[in-house]
C-alpha cells in the first residue's frame, strides 16, 4: 500500500489535481487528507467534491482549522482569513458545510496517526514546528508514525537518543527510511499554499510496508489559480507571496 498524504489544499483546485495525478502515476493506492481543504483559494466546492469522492472510496479525511472556521463561521484570527471564511460559506451549499463540520479532528489506524495540527491537543491548532512540539505530538499519538500539516512547510522530525526529537529538512523526491523502531512526525507541507518561496505544490508518499517516506514538490499552473483568486474578489494577498 502506498499512501498519498495531502494537507492544506486551501481550495486550490489546480494544485490538488496536479498532486493527485502525480500520486496516481507513482502508484498511490490510498489517500489521506490532513485538513484545511478550504480557505484562501477560489474553488472550495470543486475541491470538496473531489475529496468526498475519495472519502467514499476509503480515504482518510481530518478537519483543519479553516474547515472548522467555515463550519462555524468563525475561529480564525486574521481579518483576511475571516474574509475568506465568509466568502467560502457564501459559495458552498449547506450540505458541503455540514460535511466539513462532520470531519474528525484526528484518525488512527494501527501504527499511523493523522491530524491537522498537533496530536497533543488537536482543537488548539498548535503548529508542530519545533522538535519539542513534535515530541509532544508524538507522545500524545502513541504510535511510530504521526502525519500532520498546518505548518505549510515540509519537515520530518525523528526520535534520536534518549527520546529527544530532531528536525530534518527533506529533499523532494528522495526516499527516506523511517523505521518503526523510532517515532516519526512528518509535516506533509501544503498542496495549495506553500510558503517557501516556491509555488510548486507539496505533498508526501508513505509506504508502510517498506517503511519509507518521500516528500514531493509538484509544479502546476499556479498563475491560473492566482487569477481565480483575484477574479473571485478575494484579498490579493491570497495569491500568495511565494507566487510571482
Amino acid at each position: 500500500m502506498l499512501l498519498a498524504l495531502l494537507s492544506d489544499i486551501h481550495a486550490n483546485l489546480e494544485a490538488l489535481e496536479a498532486c493527485l495525478a502525480h500520486a496516481e502515476a507513482a502508484g498511490a493506492t490510498r489517500h489521506v487528507f490532513l485538513g484545511d481543504l478550504v480557505g484562501y483559494g477560489a474553488d472550495p466546492a470543486a475541491v470538496i467534491g473531489i475529496i468526498r469522492r475519495h472519502a467514499a472510496r476509503g480515504a482518510v479525511v481530518v478537519q483543519g482549522n479553516h474547515d472548522a472556521a467555515v463550519a462555524r463561521s468563525s475561529g480564525v484570527s486574521s481579518e483576511g482569513a475571516l474574509d475568506a471564511v465568509r466568502w467560502t460559506r457564501s459559495v458552498l451549499d449547506a450540505e458541503a458545510i455540514a460535511w466539513l463540520a462532520s470531519l474528525p479532528l484526528q484518525a488512527r489506524e494501527k501504527d499511523l496517526f493523522f491530524v491537522h495540527a498537533s496530536a497533543a491537543v488537536p482543537q488548539r491548532w498548535e503548529y508542530v514546528d519545533t522538535p519539542a512540539l513534535a515530541k509532544k505530538s508524538a507522545e500524545a499519538a502513541g504510535v511510530p508514525w504521526t502525519f500532520c500539516g498546518h505548518v505549510h512547510r515540509q519537515t520530518l522530525f525523528f526520535e534520536a537518543t534518549r527520546g529527544r526529537m530532531t528536525a530534518f529538512n527533506p529533499v523532494p523526491g528522495v526516499s527516506i527510511p523511517v523505521r518503526k523502531a523510532r517515532r516519526w512526525v512528518a509535516v506533509a507541507g501544503s498542496v495549495g499554499q506553500p510558503r517557501e518561496r516556491n509555488p510548486a505544490a507539496a505533498y508526501a508518499l508513505f509506504d508502510p510496508g517498506k517503511e519509507r517516506l518521500t516528500f514531493h514538490r509538484v509544479p502546476y499552473d499556479h498563475l491560473a489559480a492566482a487569477r481565480k483568486v483575484r477574479a473571485a474578489g478575494l484579498p490579493d494577498l491570497f495569491r500568495w507571496s511565494a507566487w510571482p
